[in-house]
């Protein structure tokens, strides 16, 4: 399901991957990301066996030094809770896809009947299970976290060889909290400029809302952002989402920037048609002249409104007679001229 992806319009994620174990708490985060106007959530799929070695461990801000394996086991969600939540997603109107961590939950994906699939930076630059999932067809967005610019090319490269252009690639940070320092937003056009034939976007994973804006400002198309219904809430990535106040805030604020961006071109606004002629300036008679007499600087200012003549024909006009009496303060036309 990947209806809500619309030409000329940023693409809102709400990840709520990580945040849920239970139906209840899965449709809670649905119904409200989905009353925030986003275009779509998306999970995490994931076995702790496939995902992480006993010995692998976390030492970030949001985890503390931690297993990997244990914390991996505790967010596990099977194939029938993945069924459950994507058919609430789509009961709400919303686009709904996962990120994948292994084949086995590509294939539990592909039987879900997933419109697309998203890779996390943590396999950006695994190429053998790049191509697997290329061979689905499916669109992916691919998260680029941690890697070097040759390192995108490369697992671009490795999708395309599958005969998969389906490719949407997602500037992030795979800091958790990511702290302003490192968001490193030009990297995201950077992107755009190496890859021109794909969208690109930006996965965020700092503490406001500030960055989707501005990444949206700077190009972005799509965006994604861990989503919660209560940042205090157990599990690591709850302090790090936006909450329903934040990512309502989110929405509306890209809704409106894509108003305000306009065409580009550059051309007086239909609300200035007014203003344009009560607001700018003509040629205005200080005093009165009489039929034949010709203008001079005494007779001229240059004042509100601009329904007569411009102030750029200023030297045009002086010498030239009037063709009738004219009182002061009147806008000078150029049928008052002789």
């Amino acid at each position: 399901m990947f209806k809500n992806y619309q030409k000329g319009r940023c693409y809102i994620i709400a990840e709520i991957g990580g945040n849920f174990t239970t139906l209840a708490e899965a449709k809670r985060l649905v119904a409200e990301a989905a009353a925030c106007g986003v275009d779509a959530v998306k999970l995490q799929t994931y076995q702790a066996s496939t995902l992480s070695s006993k010995k692998a461990i976390f030492d970030m801000e949001n985890t503390g030094v931690t297993s990997q394996f244990e914390l991996f086991e505790q967010f596990e969600i099977d194939e029938k809770l993945h069924h459950e939540v994507f058919a609430y997603a789509e009961a709400k109107g919303l686009d709904w896809f996962s990120s994948p961590s292994h084949p086995t939950d590509v294939d539990l994906l592909e039987a879900c009947g997933v419109g697309a699939h998203k890779i996390g930076s943590d396999d950006a630059v695994n190429l053998p299970f790049l191509r697997y999932v290329a061979k689905t067809k499916k669109p992916i967005l691919l998260s680029t976290g941690m890697c070097t610019l040759g390192e995108v090319k490369e697992s671009v490269d490795a999708i395309l060889a599958e005969g998969n252009d389906k490719l949407i690639l997602l500037h992030a940070i795979t800091s958790y909290p990511t702290h302003p320092e490192n968001v490193n937003l030009k990297a995201m056009q950077t992107l755009m400029e190496a890859f021109p034939c794909f969208d690109v976007g930006y996965s965020d994973h700092t503490l406001t809302p500030v960055a989707c804006l501005a990444a949206v400002a700077m190009g972005a198309r799509v965006i994604e952002r861990h989503f919660t219904y209560d940042k205090q809430a157990k599990g690591p990535d709850h302090q790090l989402s936006a909450d329903p106040v934040e990512m309502k805030w989110i929405v509306d604020a890209v809704r409106s920037f894509e108003i305000m961006r306009g065409t580009g071109i550059k051309r007086p606004a239909e609300s200035e048609a007014i203003t344009r002629k009560n607001n700018r300036k003509s040629l205005v008679l200080e005093k009165s002249i009489l039929a034949g007499e010709r203008l001079t600087a005494e007779h001229l200012a240059i004042k509100r409104p601009g329904l007569g003549i411009g102030p750029k024909f200023y030297e045009q006009v002086l010498g030239r007679a009037v063709a009738h009496d004219l009182e002061a303060e009147s806008v000078l036309t150029w049928g008052d001229l002789a």
